[in-house]
This record gives structure tokens, sequence and C-alpha cells, in this order.
């Protein structure tokens, strides 16, 4: 088995240490290299953090824009992606992906309801789950809900071909099992 993710950033973050300490060989990936038609890598997981759409973070939003295609192929042969929070008002925050998302910013500690039944819900353990940060929920999704903040979804599932889609609005990092099990494939997929 595969322990590879890419961890896409404007520049390198502690959370790449983190994920590391999690048993994960975790490469940062630019906004450039996600973007450049050329560039390849291989990995079990791409992951994108919290912020993402608001310039004031980052400006990865474009290049995210910009490999569409990429990121859908990814996904399609195998691969995994872990969105967070847009951190951004904007309509088009997520029109990237290869599945219908809308989201609702609205920072602040909310209490979730979490499927514990989905092996998925382990991202929050170790968490107080009636007392855990969001930024936000969505309004409207293809998937299905993993966890909520009163009615509102705030961790989503979507299948797509071989790979998945986890987006959540949790701003905590995943725990360490989530990460060693999520970030885990019996082959990297070349994105």
């Amino acid at each position: 088995m595969i322990r590879r993710c890419a961890l896409v950033w404007d520049e390198k973050l502690v959370f790449s240490r983190y994920i590391e300490e999690c048993g994960v060989n975790c490469e940062h990936i630019t906004p450039h290299m996600v973007a450049a038609p050329f560039y390849r890598g291989r990995f079990a997981t791409l992951i994108i953090p919290t912020g993402f759409a608001n310039p004031a973070f980052s400006n990865l939003l474009p290049a995210l824009k910009a490999a569409a295609p990429r990121i859908r192929r990814f996904i399609e042969q195998g691969g995994k992606l872990l969105v967070f929070g847009a951190a951004s008002a904007r309509e088009d925050a997520y029109d990237w992906l290869p599945i219908r998302l809308r989201y609702y910013h609205q920072y602040g500690p909310v209490t979730i309801s979490i499927d514990r039944d989905n092996p998925l819900s382990c991202l929050v353990e170790g968490y107080d789950t009636s007392c855990i940060e969001c930024d936000g929920y969505f309004t409207d999704f293809e998937g299905s809900v993993i966890a909520r903040a009163g009615e509102n979804p705030v961790m989503i599932r979507t299948a797509l071909g071989k790979g998945e889609i986890v987006a959540t609005t949790i701003h905590e990092y995943p725990s360490r099992p989530f990460l060693a099990s999520f970030c885990t494939a019996p082959e990297e997929t070349l994105f």
C-alpha cells in the first residue's frame, strides 16, 4: 500500500509536517504546478486546505479552475480529494470540482452530529464534536452527508469513477487515523 498525498498551497505549510507525522509522504504543490499542463505527479490523495478561494489567504482558486479537467481525471482514475472550506462568499468557489457543490461561509464553533457508521467519520476523532470550529456549510451538493451542524451539512462524500471526494467545512486538522487511512491506496494515481 502507498501512503502519499499532495498538499496544494501557495507556500509550504505546517500542515505538511503534521501529515508527515501521520506516516504519509507529503509533497507540496504550488498553484503554478497545479495549473501547468506539463506537471505530472503521482499521489493517492490531493488535499486542498481551508481558505483556497479567499485571495487574502491564497492564489489557488484560478489554478484549480485551470486544472479542473486534470482534477476530474485524477479522481475518476482512483485518486482521492480532500477539500476544506473556501473561506469566501464566492458563488464559484467550488466550480472547479467535477460535482455540484455550493457553500455558505460562516465561521464559528458549532455542535456537529456525525454518522459514526461511516469510516470517514474518524476525521474528527479526538475532537469535542459539541464545540468544533467550522467555516460554513454546504447548501447544495452531490453525495452523502457524513456530518452536520444542526441541519447544515459540514462534511460530505461523493464517489466518482474509481475515486472519491470528501468536502468538509470543519476548520481543524483531520485526525491522524483519518489521514493515515484516507491517504493510503494500493497504487498512486497520475495527476
